[in-house]
Formats: C-alpha cells, sequence, structure tokens
C-alpha cells in the first residue's frame, strides 16, 4: 500500500476517532466561491477537498440569514439527489451480505408485485434508471399507503435496458427492496448500520433534536426560506442531510475501497461501476462516470436539465451481474449533483489521483456551474 494512503486507511480505521480538519488553502477555491456566491446570491457554503488522503475543508457565509450563524463543520445541509449514492451503498452491502443478485427481479424480493410489469424489472434496472420509463417524481396524489398501487399500475414506455430516464420512484424502490430483503426497515438500516459503518457521524436522514441547531436555513431562488418536504421515499431518493466533512469521508471511503478489501469497500466499488452507457457517461449505481481524460463540456453537459428530465438511448455494458464491482475502474471521473427547493450539492471523485471534492450551498444553483468550480478547484491540485 502506498505510504501517502496510510492516513486516509487509518482514520477510517479508527472510526469515530475523527481529528480536527484543517481549512483548505486554496486562492482558487476561495475565488470559486465568492463567484458563486455573489453571482446567485447564495447565503452560505462549505466546500472539502480530498487530496491523497488529507481532507481539508472550508466555510463561507451564513447558514442562516435570520440568525447570522456562520456556515461550520457541524452545519448540516440538505444533499438532495447525492442521497442516491448512500442508497446504492445500502443496497450494494446487503448485496456483499448475500442478500440478492443484481439481476433478480422485483417480484422475487415484494410478491404483491408479481403478475405486474414492475415486479419483472431486475434490481439493476431499477438502480440505473432503465427500468422502462419511471418519471422523475411520484405523481400528484401518491402516499405512502397507495404507494404499492402505483407501482403494481405502473406501464412502462420503453423496453427496459433501451432508455435511461432519471426517477426518484426508480430508485426509492431500489432501496426499499435492499432494505427489506436484509429484514429492516430503510430508514433504520441507513442510520443505524450503514452510516456508522462509513463513520459517517454528522449525517441524518431526521434530524435530531439536539442537531436542529445546526441545520441550515435553505432558501429558494427568490430569496425565501425554505426546507424539504416529506415525500414518498424521500429518504431513498433525497432525504440525507449531512456536514461536507461527512460527506467528504463518504468520497474517502470511495477512494479507499481500492485498496482496501471489506464488505463495505466492495459495496462501493460496485456502486461506481458503469452498467449503461448514455453517450460518453457510465450510469453506475447512482454514480456517474466519465473516462479520463475528460472535458468540463462533457461533464457539464452530463449534468443538463435535458440528462435528468428526458429520456436518453441506453447501450447496456457487457459485464456479467455478479462481477459489478470486481473490476475497478480507477481512471474515470465520478459525480453526483443533487438539490432540493432551498440547497445544492456536488460530489466528485478521481481514483487514479486520489483527489476528490463535495460542495454545498443552502441556495440551488445550476449544475454545470458546480462541476465547472469542482474542475477548477481540482486542477489546482496538479501543479
Amino acid at each position: 500500500m502506498p505510504t501517502r494512503l496510510l492516513p486516509l486507511v487509518l482514520a477510517l480505521a479508527a472510526g469515530s476517532a475523527q481529528a480536527a480538519v484543517p481549512p483548505c488553502d486554496s486562492p482558487t477555491l476561495d475565488e470559486q466561491v465568492a463567484a458563486l456566491m455573489s453571482h446567485h446570491d447564495i447565503p452560505g457554503m462549505a466546500v472539502a477537498v480530498v487530496n491523497h488522503g488529507e481532507l481539508c475543508v472550508s466555510h463561507f457565509g451564513v447558514a442562516s440569514r435570520d440568525t447570522g450563524l456562520a456556515v461550520g463543520d457541524d452545519t448540516l445541509f440538505e444533499i438532495g439527489s447525492v442521497t442516491k449514492t448512500l442508497t446504492s451503498a445500502l443496497a450494494a452491502w446487503v448485496h456483499q451480505q448475500g442478500g440478492f443478485d443484481w439481476g433478480d427481479r422485483v417480484a422475487s424480493i415484494e410478491p404483491r408485485l408479481a403478475g405486474s410489469p414492475v415486479g419483472e424489472t431486475t434490481l439493476v434496472e431499477l438502480a440505473t434508471y432503465t427500468a422502462g420509463g419511471f418519471p422523475l417524481q411520484f405523481p400528484d396524489g401518491v402516499s405512502e399507503d397507495s404507494v404499492l398501487d402505483y407501482y403494481r399500475n405502473w406501464q412502462p414506455a420503453f423496453a427496459p435496458g433501451s432508455q435511461r430516464l432519471y426517477s426518484n420512484p426508480s430508485i426509492g424502490l431500489f432501496g426499499e427492496l435492499a432494505a427489506r430483503h436484509h429484514g429492516l426497515p430503510y430508514g433504520e438500516l441507513m442510520q443505524e448500520r450503514i452510516l456508522p459503518t462509513l463513520g459517517l457521524e454528522q449525517t441524518w436522514l431526521e434530524v435530531p433534536e439536539a442537531q436542529r441547531g445546526d441545520y441550515a436555513q435553505g432558501y429558494n431562488r427568490d430569496g425565501d426560506p425554505v426546507r424539504l418536504n416529506p415525500g414518498v421515499m424521500d429518504a431513498q431518493a433525497y432525504g440525507i442531510k449531512t456536514t461536507a466533512v461527512d460527506l467528504a469521508r463518504f468520497v474517502q471511503a470511495n477512494l479507499a475501497a481500492y485498496h482496501r478489501d471489506d464488505p463495505m469497500s466492495r459495496a462501493l466499488l460496485a456502486t461506481q461501476h458503469g452498467y449503461a452507457a448514455i453517450g460518453e457517461m457510465h450510469q453506475g449505481l447512482s454514480w456517474e462516470s466519465y473516462a479520463l481524460p475528460v472535458s468540463l463540456d462533457t461533464l457539464q453537459a452530463g449534468t443538463t436539465a435535458e440528462m435528468a428530465l428526458e429520456p436518453q438511448p441506453a447501450t447496456l455494458l457487457d459485464t456479467p451481474l455478479d462481477t459489478i464491482g470486481g473490476d475497478p475502474q480507477p481512471e474515470r471521473w465520478y459525480h453526483k449533483t443533487g438539490s432540493t427547493n432551498g440547497f445544492g450539492a456536488y460530489a466528485a471523485f478521481i481514483p487514479a489521483r486520489e483527489r476528490g471534492i463535495v460542495i454545498l450551498a443552502n441556495t440551488n444553483y445550476p449544475n454545470g456551474e458546480r462541476v465547472a468550480a469542482a474542475w477548477r478547484i481540482l486542477a489546482t491540485l496538479e501543479e
């Protein structure tokens, strides 16, 4: 194992014994954040950078305009769809326990969906949004009480595997079934097993009362204060609240997985592995990736509204389902964006360069600008 990786591996093994994280010494980082905050009227941001196992974090502005409380190490941000990467880690961890195969049908876990199109869908098709055209959001009127009927009555618009259509109902069902197969409710498995195993001590589905004061206030594009509203499958699709440090530790774990051999590391590699190609992008289990070298224009093109809202032709990759995660691919840029009405998040990492970044803000602003800021900040580490 390279000597430079030892601090990271030892930190991960230490679990809860987390040292204070130093601020990032990067004029480029400061300049990028200042420009974003000014241009989009963002009250507060936090940026964490991972470089060869070393972690730094810088904070900017305020967590709330009303209180004036500065963003700090303990500030909790909504991370929107970056939540999906943790949902996939949960499912891949269950898979590593011998729970199910990626090619298993939905009905094998939820017999009440037998005989319906979704019952014949595979778990990996749900995870990669290639099941046949689930919408971005649940239709109005779908509730926790009626969600089973929604899935039972759903009709695909495309042949499975032929189109990618980004979808909360798709990834939500994937996470729910994985947890159910393990025998625990999704929220309990995530909060009590997966997050502690990853060493994430300030990451929550439901923010405890003791941490409510650390929960940043989000602001919509009109500047009005907003926070996440509960919704069907919100926990699985977009419900996580966390700090920049904790999310960066998750990035660290994804990087360290290339140098470790344990169930969680194997699970994280499984989430990274591409199952379907959509243009130059490989769709993993929530993570999206691009072969190096990759241009900023290519990365930004993969985060447009069209990519999220419109079906995209998908080509299934020639990878046996039972070996996903067994063929690490470090020469790629992995990333995921996430948004709620009042927050914007971005996480990216490059295993071959042992670098990664997390950018959190308490305002939703364009994905392409998050990618550009991350690109420019990480580029300075090459100098």
